[in-house]
């Protein structure tokens, strides 16, 4: 029996939702089902509700959508821009280190010319001494023959007066020609003292000007290490940190990498300057610290390339579910999510984040269609729930390089990639690789 309640809504609603029969005919019956106002407004604002939520929901996945690819498209100018910054420095980086080269080398010379003009100094000194001695001993051979040449005049004056003038003035004579003799040896000599004199004054010149154009050397040597430091400090440091944020031993990921690399002679084998077996100086020793500061940047470019830093995504997704507990979307229970997920449609490329080997390719229960990747340093990735496979077991694979496409297999309620970071077997939280490398690449 309707109530008296039912009957006064139904006549309330009669206006806007008037009675209406639905019949229903068959081979030997007709039947109606009777619609009444009540039952026709419920209809109405369920209907009603439904398309309000589908259009709120839209619009909260457009919005999303949006503002990640905003997000994804800012991170990929950021990464470009820090790119620029590393080739830029890693040029200025290379021509700083030929500068310091060319400076050493131009030290170098500098040096031998130093030397050079030291020995030719010494020489002028030991020259001069010399000429000096020699001088001294002229003067005294001077003295003794002007002394002959006195009493050589006093004795013509005695034979002058006993009246042979004709052989003393021929001994007179041969005195004169032998001073004339040594008074123009003495004048060559004290000529050639002057000159030498000139030289060893020119050559000290030329010591205090090499002397000032090593100052300037050392300056410019100076300044260039200063910008070869900086450099350095700026590129290893958000290295350093990127690894420190990712929870990864700095020093155990170096020591494996130089220790796969310990080729001789390679890119990584460090350069030093020869001390020939003397002490190094303060530069040869800031130089071989940038030399040891370059090597160690280059192990920390391999190591980042060999650990999963990048985002498998590249395309506008949402990111839906992190690591951690969680309700189980299937079953509804506690359970841990051993990765995080990304929501994108159905074919959107997955990229390995990080050098390695194939070590499965195929179904695997839960995770649908499947691929895990070997990495160094003991890390696996995992790439669940893939549409498609595009590598095979026992391939290597680089960073970015595509290995399979988003899809919905396995134990999925929707298209998504389930992406996991393993360390020794052990499930971690891939976001903080990603954001610890949001800096950086």
């Amino acid at each position: 029996m309707r109530t008296r309640l039912a009957i006064k809504l139904d006549a309330i609603l009669e206006p806007w939702f008037p009675e209406r029969r639905l019949f229903l005919r068959s081979d030997s019956d007709t039947r109606f089902i009777r619609l009444r106002p009540a039952t026709q407004l419920i209809a109405f604002a369920g209907s009603a509700s439904v398309v309000a939520w589908a259009i709120v929901a839209t619009a909260i996945l457009l919005m999303d959508s949006i503002g990640s690819g905003n997000f994804r498209e800012q991170a990929k100018r950021d990464q470009r821009v820090y790119e620029n910054r590393l080739n830029l420095l890693a040029e200025e980086r290379d021509t700083r280190a030929a500068e310091a080269m060319a400076a050493q080398n131009r030290f170098n010379l500098a040096l031998d010319q130093i030397s050079d003009m030291q020995s030719q100094l010494l020489a002028s000194e030991i020259a001069r001494a010399e000429l000096e001695t020699g001088i001294e001993v002229i003067q005294s051979n001077l003295r003794d023959t002007m002394d002959q040449r006195d009493e050589a005049r006093g004795r013509l004056a005695v034979m002058q007066q006993i009246g042979d003038p004709l052989g003393q003035n021929r001994k007179v004579e041969g005195s004169d020609d032998t001073l004339d003799f040594m008074v123009a040896a003495l004048a060559d000599t004290a000529a050639e003292r002057d000159q030498i004199l000139a030289d060893a004054k020119q050559a000290l010149k030329d010591a205090e000007d090499l002397e000032f154009q090593i100052k300037l050397m050392e300056d410019q040597n100076d300044q260039i290490f200063r910008q070869l430091e900086d450099a350095m400090t700026i590129s290893v440091e958000p290295l350093d940190k990127m690894f420190r944020a990712a929870g990864l031993s700095t020093k155990s990921l170096i020591d494996q990498v130089r220790s796969n690399h310990d080729g001789q002679g390679g890119p990584l084998m460090p350069m030093s300057f020869s001390t020939k077996g003397e002490e190094p100086s303060a530069d040869e020793l800031r130089a071989n610290r940038i030399l040891r500061q370059l090597d160690h940047l280059n192990l920390y470019r391999i190591a980042a390339s060999k650990a999963p830093f990048a985002k498998p995504v590249k395309d506008a997704v949402r990111f839906t579910s992190g690591f951690g507990y969680r309700r189980d979307p299937k079953t509804g229970g506690r359970r841990l999510h051993k990765g995080a997920d990304f929501a994108g449609p159905t074919g959107t490329p997955i990229y390995s984040t990080a050098d390695g080997v194939i070590v499965h390719a195929g179904w695997s229960s839960g995770y649908g269609r499947l691929i895990k990747i070997q990495h160094e340093f003991g890390i696996e990735t995992r790439y669940a729930h893939l549409s498609k496979i595009r590598v095979k077991v026992g391939q290597r694979v680089s960073r970015g390089q595509r290995i399979g496409d988003m899809g919905n297999t396995g134990r999925s309620t929707g298209t998504h990639l389930h992406y996991e970071v393993r360390v020794g077997g052990k499930p971690a939280n891939p976001m903080i690789y990603i954001k610890a490398a949001n800096d950086v690449f």
